[in-house]
């Protein structure tokens, strides 16, 4: 149960993950593993570095050493493939190993306890750092997210890695796939997950291993990888001139960097999204990068990918003097963006028929993030209940809309497209409007009537509804990727993609089956105004598709309800927020 009460609303925490630079694994690189077991068969795990040596920076506006120090793990023979899931916010999360019967593929439950959450396996990495002199300065544990920046080490291994680019980190995340595809590696390094670590300038030791109980589980050598460590202290005053300052030391710090989808790609394969097709899933390209500038991602929470952007706090000290920002050879900043889908070519003709073919399935989840807030302008004497809200579609089909414009209208008819298990348009319906919203933090055009917040009194019955019912849909969480059809690599995850510009004739909005769109309730419009609701018992309700417009799999299942409890004095108020089953999430 949480209390909670702030003047400030924040983003939370982004869970980034490290750029990879180009890997030279020699012989020496690589660990002995353990045989596999002769019943069923797993992939080939060995813990790597990249190099025996590395440079890390200190800042001295930022002091502190993030901890990328080069190590990976890899996977031969077949892919390390881990399933998390729960079956409901009753039951606690539980992991699944893919492994291999005669060739055909298995679920292998492992232990209780093995995971937490979905953030990744916890623990998994020991590290231990020694000084010149030999003495230990510093001992600690890193989780690791298989998911993680990762990047072949043969050149015979998949092109492309079918698995998703980051572990989710929504609290109410149902079903996670994590995986390291074979011949590839991913950096065991915890990212945003970790904070930095007080190492003064010199040289250490750092010495990399898999904690035992992981290395029991997946047949991993007990051979640690050891690299020599260089810690220098830099100023930004002192760095005038420089392309970055060390990016790569820098990248650990993606909780600064603002992410509505914290990496796009820039397929080749986009120029498949023809008239009549569904749009096709994303394929697995390098470099990503992440979202132009912070104006892009306000007010979204991220679905994570790696790398992550350079941090916007010290990209605005970059372009303060003046210093190249952008995607270059062994920096990635994420100032580029990836094309926006491409709606149809005209408005569908013919007749309007919603034929009998998969559909999309919309579903809310518990409000989560919740504080009393006196406004983004610290209005005196008001109060407002701010909040967290997610529609996810549980597929199995996606859900697509277009919005098409008449010459001097100031709203785009939308329309809702099906398709066959072919990927033909079968059907169309109209479902609404399109509205340009230039309200900072929005600049985008909103689909009206995906959802709506209300506060309800204990009774149920309505108290306070929230002016928001407009959304630019983007996939910016991964909440299931275990049910059928999940798209791994979603296409619009951020704003810069995904909701036009105010000239736009025509736009496309998209929700993968798997993915949801979470708005944090800090933007214009989308909080509710408690400063005259008495204290007492209410319910946060998230309500998908409320006008039944959007034609889906099942109705059933689009609300869902958060208990709150309002407490003391105007202009003081607060808000206890208890647990929702297991999750213990404000």
């Amino acid at each position: 149960m949480t209390r909670t009460r702030t003047t400030r609303l924040r983003r939370p925490l982004l869970a980034g993950t490290t750029a990879v630079a180009a890997m030279a694994v020699t012989a020496g690189l690589v660990a002995a593993t353990a045989e596999p077991a002769k019943a069923a068969t797993g992939p080939k795990l060995s813990l790597i570095a990249a190099t025996n040596s590395l440079t890390l920076t200190s800042w001295k506006e930022d002091p502190g050493v993030y901890l990328d120090l080069g190590t990976y793990l890899t996977a031969e023979g077949r892919p390390l493939e881990l399933k998390v899931t729960r079956k409901s916010y009753k039951d606690p999360v539980t992991v699944t190993q893919t492994v291999y019967e005669g060739g055909k593929a298995k679920a292998k439950t492992l232990p209780k306890g093995t995971v937490k959450d979905f953030s990744g396996l916890p623990g998994f990495a020991e590290i231990t750092i020694t000084d010149q002199k030999g003495k230990k300065v510093l001992s600690r544990t890193e989780d690791f997210c298989p998911n993680n920046a990762s990047g072949r080490v043969r050149p015979d291994a998949p092109a492309t890695s079918k698995y998703p680019e980051s572990c989710p980190t929504n609290p109410f995340t149902l079903g996670s796939v994590w995986g390291v595809e074979k011949g590839w590696a991913a950096n065991t390094y915890a990212g945003s997950y970790t904070d930095a670590v007080p190492l003064k300038a010199g040289t250490y030791t750092a010495k990399v291993g898999v904690a035992k109980k992981y290395r029991d589980l997946f047949g991993i050598a007990n051979k640690p990888a050891t690299v020599k460590v260089t810690v220098v202290e830099r100023s930004y005053e002192d760095d005038q001139g420089a392309a970055t300052p060390s990016a790569a030391s820098r990248s650990a710090t993606a909780g600064e960097h603002a992410g509505h989808g914290a990496a796009h790609r820039t397929p080749a394969a986009h120029a498949d999204h023809g008239p009549g097709h569904a749009p096709t899933p994303a394929q697995a390209a390098a470099p990503v990068t992440s979202g132009a500038s912070p104006s892009y991602n306000v007010g979204h929470g991220p679905l994570k990918a790696a790398p992550p952007a350079l941090p916007w706090a010290l990209k605005k000290k970059q372009a303060a003097r003046s210093m190249p920002v952008g995607d270059t050879a062994g920096q990635t900043d994420g100032s580029r963006k990836a094309p926006a889908l491409q709606p149809l070519a005209k408005r569908p003709a013919g007749k309007p028929a919603v034929p009998d073919v998969p559909k999309p399935d919309l579903r809310s989840l518990p409000a989560y993030g919740i504080v009393v807030t006196d406004g983004e302008k610290d209005i005196p004497g008001k109060d407002y209940l701010a909040f967290s809200a997610n529609v996810w579609n549980a597929g199995p089909a996606q859900l697509v809309v277009d919005g098409f414009r008449s010459p001097g209208k100031s709203k785009m008819d939308a329309y809702q497209y099906f398709y066959d298990a072919k990927g033909k348009q079968v059907g169309y319906t109209p479902t609404g409007t399109m509205e340009w919203d230039p309200r900072p933090g929005h600049v985008h055009w909103h689909f009206t009537d995906f959802a709506s917040y209300r506060l309800l009194k204990a009774d149920k019955k309505e108290a306070v509804r929230s002016g928001k019912e407009a959304f630019c849909l983007a996939n910016t969480d991964a909440i299931d990727y275990t049910v059928k059809n999940a798209n791994w690599h979603p296409y619009n995850t951020d704003l810069s993609t995904a909701c036009g510009e105010e000239s736009s004739i025509s736009v496309r909005e998209v929700l993968d089956v798997g993915s949801g769109d979470t708005y944090s309730q800090d933007l214009p419009g989308q909080s509710f105004d408690i400063t005259d609701v008495p204290n007492g018992t209410y319910y946060i309700q998230v309500l998908a598709n409320p006008a039944k417009r959007l034609k889906e799999t099942s109705l059933d299942n689009n609300s869902a309800l958060r208990k709150i409890v309002l407490g003391g004095k105007p202009d003081a108020r607060t808000v206890t927020v208890p647990a929702h089953e297991l999750v213990n999430a404000n």
